[in-house]
């Protein structure tokens, strides 16, 4: 078992699952190497060791145990490329890229319970992995909520709001076929717990929506989110296309490296986008333009085009009266 003091000054044990009935916060140890590989961090497997979470939050606030270094967030809607831009600023020697650590959805889950742990897993995530680097975290979308949170406990962080068009969030969740649009309603739900608004529609109404357009209110609901995430933040936070991303990778990294403060110039931006990672699927690691054939191909059908045009013209409506023009302009540059 590894000393709690080692183990908290280590940026290899990563904060990982947090069960609040034990009260324990259980860290995972990754080599860096972890940190390039394709799937997210919370679905990873290594040597685990749990620690009391009373004696996590004292070791970081009161003894300073974790030597921590500048943080910055990536947010996301889902189905934007998020896992591809966290895999770029995987960058050694000048950034680390962490691509949803689990501890994110821990700490949804405990609720208020876990308020008071957000400090100290931020701080946890924020150690330099190396001499003078930074951390990029990007959380599941799914612990979007805890975005004023997560921002009020780095003032220093900047964070990327990303997103994409609605027809490009709607093709990704056909494209995963039942399960995608059972996954669409329950962000829909969840948006509603926590982003909602009144719709003008009874019980009734909601059940009968089709999964697409359950779907579509669910990215509706995320862009005003973070138009308000947005609004309170101001210069803290940048909004960014993932469909723009993908067409101009190399200005985007720049972008960031600008707004950040992080060692990312033109020359390297041009070396990371002309590089291997974006020649493999993020989240598969299968070949980059493969996958994207067979995207397209999945979703080339004259009845799905109808039904998203559909749904983008209803969105379209929703978004006119609520005064908010979406999908939110990018602002990165």
């Amino acid at each position: 078992m590894t000393d709690p003091r080692t183990l908290l000054a280590d940026p290899h044990w990563l904060p990982h699952r947090i069960d609040p009935g034990a009260r324990t916060i259980e860290f995972l140890q990754l080599e860096r190497a972890a940190l390039a590989e394709p799937a997210f961090l919370a679905d990873r497997q290594g040597p685990t060791q749990a620690l009391p979470w009373a004696e996590v939050q004292n070791a970081v606030a009161e003894t300073g145990a974790a030597e921590t270094g500048p943080i910055h967030f990536v947010f996301h809607t889902a189905f934007c490329r998020s896992t591809l831009l966290a895999r770029a600023l995987e960058i050694p020697g000048v950034s680390a890229g962490l691509s949803e650590p689990g501890v994110f959805a821990g700490l949804v889950n405990a609720g208020s319970a876990g308020e008071p742990l957000v400090k100290p897993v931020v701080d946890l995530l924020s150690r330099p992995w190396g001499q003078g680097e930074a951390v990029f975290a990007k959380p599941t979308n799914h612990a979007n909520r805890l975005i004023p949170a997560l921002m009020n406990a780095a003032p220093q962080a900047r964070a990327i709001l990303m997103t994409n068009p609605l027809p490009s969030f709607l093709a990704a969740v056909i494209r995963k076929g039942m399960m995608g649009r059972r996954w669409a309603r329950q962000l829909y739900l969840e948006l509603m717990g926590y982003a909602g608004m009144d719709l003008g529609m009874d019980g009734r109404e909601q059940f009968a929506m089709t999964d697409l357009q359950a779907g579509g209110l669910a990215w509706f609901l995320n862009q005003r989110y973070f138009d308000a995430v947005a609004r309170q933040y101001g210069d803290r936070v940048r909004v960014l296309d993932g469909d723009r991303f993908d067409a101009e990778r190399a200005q985007t990294l720049a972008a960031i490296g600008s707004f950040t403060g992080v060692g990312i110039d033109a020359g390297r931006a041009r070396e990371i986008a002309e590089g291997p990672v974006f020649t493999r699927d993020a989240k598969t690691g299968r070949d980059y333009a493969d996958k994207a054939r067979e995207d397209a191909a999945a979703t080339q059908s004259a009845v799905v085009e109808d039904e998203i045009a559909k749904v983008g013209e209803w969105i379209g409506l929703i978004a006119k009266q609520a005064g908010l023009d979406v999908p939110l302009k990018q602002t990165l540059f």
